[in-house]
C-alpha cells in the first residue's frame, strides 16, 4: 500500500464515522421534513451545501476506491431526493393543499 492509499484510508474512514454519526441522520431528517411538506430553513440548506462541498471536495479520492461508488451514488439519490421535493415545496408555497 503507497502512501496515497493510506491516506485515502484513514480520510475515507473518517468520511465514513461523520456520514454514519452526522450526516446520513441529518439527511433523513431533512427528507421527512420535505415529505411531509414543510420548507427547508436557512439551516437545512447550509448544512445542504456543506454536504455538497465535502463531496466535491472528496469526489478524486472517491474515484479512486469503486468500493465507494454504490454508497455515492446512493447519497447523490437521497440529496436529490431532498433538493427537489424542497423545490416542490416552495414552488407551492401560499396554495392550498
Amino acid at each position: 500500500m503507497n502512501q496515497q492509499d493510506k491516506t485515502d484510508e484513514g480520510i475515507l474512514q473518517a468520511i465514513m464515522v461523520r456520514l454514519e454519526t452526522t450526516r446520513l441522520p441529518r439527511l433523513l431528517e431533512l427528507k421527512e421534513k420535505v415529505s411531509q411538506g414543510e420548507l427547508l430553513n436557512s439551516f437545512d440548506i447550509d448544512f445542504l451545501e456543506r454536504v455538497m462541498e465535502g463531496a466535491e471536495e472528496n469526489a478524486a479520492r472517491v474515484e479512486r476506491h469503486p468500493e465507494y461508488h454504490q454508497l455515492v451514488t446512493r447519497l447523490a439519490h437521497l440529496y436529490h431526493e431532498i433538493t427537489e421535493k424542497a423545490l416542490q415545496n416552495e414552488k407551492g408555497e401560499g396554495t392550498p393543499s
